[in-house]
């Protein structure tokens, strides 16, 4: 059967089978083998399917730029699914790390498994197995995640599995630092010099989240469409800029945004010490006194609703919030610019301009 012709859905139905083959293979495990694999499920539903609609438009912008219309095959609909997968992974170890009590309106996975452990009636500390339970379930998504890849690679030519898994690794290890540089970020801003903070902030940016969301899962597309160095060289001018402005949102959304749209609590970022561009503005604009007064709020997880509202205004009086306004315009104007003239097709370039729009203006 071919896959559905809709992104999001073909992804999501390619995410259900997969589970459905988990869980039987797991059935003789016992119970705890049962919650495991329903937590590993429950982490999967919902999201926009943002990294695997761009691997689908990455492919698609090379298969069709000779001017068929190329239905979406189950390779390429099975590699979405794999990074859908492993951006599953990816979040449950951030909100281990982050110490975050929700995500996407849920609790997140290590408070869910916390609740579970406290249902049952389990001894020990279920916060600490909540905590452990969470960075297994991460290494069981990141597991799947390689085998649903392989799944889709198998039976294609080989230059083009070779391809995408390399592009695919390149994405893993490129995150994994990012991840670790973010956290490093927190502890060590105070030894780096104030005028580097923001260019310290890009670089986490950039690795954490520019390359990993959007820039690597175009190449990865591309790859599977056989993209020579022109056309890959093109998508990724178009993906790095885009996914910094991407994570720039982001930022501006985990100080401003709505929990109610978000999921998240409305300054979370604030609470976690998130060493953002937003706060290297904010800081640069502040004399000392006031600079070290954020640096004490900032990071700290009890803040209340008052205490976020008046970091909230600081870094609007600055200039803060419109600086990384400019600059997330700046960055889209520079993905829009990369497009033209390249030889892909114009069907899914202007896919891709839709998606660039939904990625930069958006509040969750």
């Amino acid at each position: 059967m071919s896959p559905s012709p809709d992104a999001i859905e073909a992804v999501s139905q390619r995410l259900d089978n997969f589970v459905a083959v988990q869980r039987s293979e797991s059935q003789g495990f016992g119970p705890e083998a049962a919650l495991f694999v329903e937590a590993a499920a429950d982490v999967l539903r919902g999201g926009k399917r943002l990294r695997g609609r761009f691997l689908i438009a990455g492919w698609r912008a090379v298969e069709d730029a000779a001017g068929a219309r190329t239905p979406m095959t189950q390779a390429v609909v099975g590699a979405a699914a794999a990074l859908e997968i492993f951006h599953a992974a990816a979040l449950v170890h951030d909100d281990v790390i982050d110490n975050s009590d929700t995500r996407r309106g849920r609790p997140a996975a290590h408070r869910a498994l916390e609740a579970a452990h406290r249902a049952a009636h389990w001894t020990g500390d279920a916060e600490a197995f909540g905590r452990s339970g969470a960075i297994l379930l991460g290494d069981l998504l990141v597991a799947w995640s390689d085998d649903l890849l392989e799944d889709a690679l198998t039976g294609g030519e080989a230059s083009i599995a070779s391809a995408a898994r390399a592009q695919y690794a390149i994405m893993r290890r490129e995150v994994t630092i990012g991840q670790f540089l973010d956290i490093a970020e927190e502890s060590a801003f105070l030894t780096e010099p104030d005028e580097r903070h923001a260019e310290r902030a890009l670089r986490v940016a950039s690795l954490k989240s520019a390359r990993y969301s959007i820039e690597q899962p175009l190449a990865i597309g591309a790859a599977l469409a056989g993209a020579d160095a022109a056309q890959l060289d093109a998508l990724r001018a178009f993906g790095h800029p885009l996914g910094m402005a991407f994570q720039l949102r982001d930022d501006v959304l985990g100080v401003f945004g709505d929990e109610s749209v978000t999921g998240k609590p409305s300054g979370d970022d604030l609470r976690e010490g998130k060493r953002t561009v937003l706060i290297a503005y904010t800081r640069e604009a502040l004399p000392l006194p006031a600079r070290r007064i954020v640096d004490e709020l900032v990071g700290d997880p009890l803040l209340d609703a008052e205490q976020i509202a008046s970091l909230q205004r600081t870094i609007v009086e600055t200039g803060a919030l419109e600086r990384v306004e400019a600059l997330i315009a700046d960055y889209a104007r520079e993905a829009e610019r990369s497009l033209s003239g390249a030889r892909l097709d114009n069907a899914a370039v202007g896919e891709l301009r839709d998606l660039a729009r939904a990625a930069t203006v958006r509040t969750t």
